[in-house]
């Protein structure tokens, strides 16, 4: 079995993920995971599935004909690692740079930024804007709690919880 990932962007319309996932049915393979939005009028994505080896080259060419549908999709291989994966909930007033910020620290305590979701919204009583985040890294698990403090040491206002 191969895994691809495959990124893809697209002008909002119905029916994109029906045909990403007939085209994939139609050749045998399994949808696993996947990650996708509405934004500024378009829809994108990327996703995870495995799919036999040898039907694999045709899927990608019947991907790269699906209409209005720009896409990049890559081969990728299983990685068997021993790091810790933490889930983390970050919350702050927004400001400019503060995703660079999180990204640099949880970098340079050797971590890797899996995956992370963010939104921007009004506090319920001061109406400001607060940036909330949540995090999932891989990190070495003796280094956790070295990683969480500098985290809360970017602002005194980062508030940072490990969740599940």
């Amino acid at each position: 079995m191969k895994h691809l990932v495959i990124s893809f962007i697209s002008p909002d319309r119905p029916g994109i993920v029906e045909s990403l996932s007939d085209t994939i049915k139609t050749h045998g393979g399994n949808w696993e995971q996947s990650s996708m939005h509405h934004m500024s009028g378009f829809f994108s994505g990327v996703l995870q599935i495995a799919i036999d080896e040898k039907k694999t080259e045709l899927l990608i060419k019947d991907i790269e004909k699906i209409e209005n549908l720009e896409t990049l999709i890559k081969i990728g291989n299983a990685q068997d690692t021993k790091l810790a994966r933490i889930i983390l909930e970050l919350t702050a007033n927004d400001r400019a740079g503060i995703v660079q910020e999180i990204s640099s620290v949880i970098h340079h305590q050797g971590g890797n930024l899996i995956k992370l979701v963010s939104i921007t919204e009004s506090a319920a009583h001061s109406g400001q804007n607060l940036f909330k985040a949540k995090a999932t890294v891989d990190v070495l698990e003796k280094n956790t709690d070295e990683l969480i403090s500098a985290l809360e040491n970017i602002a005194d206002d980062l508030m940072v919880d490990i969740s599940q």
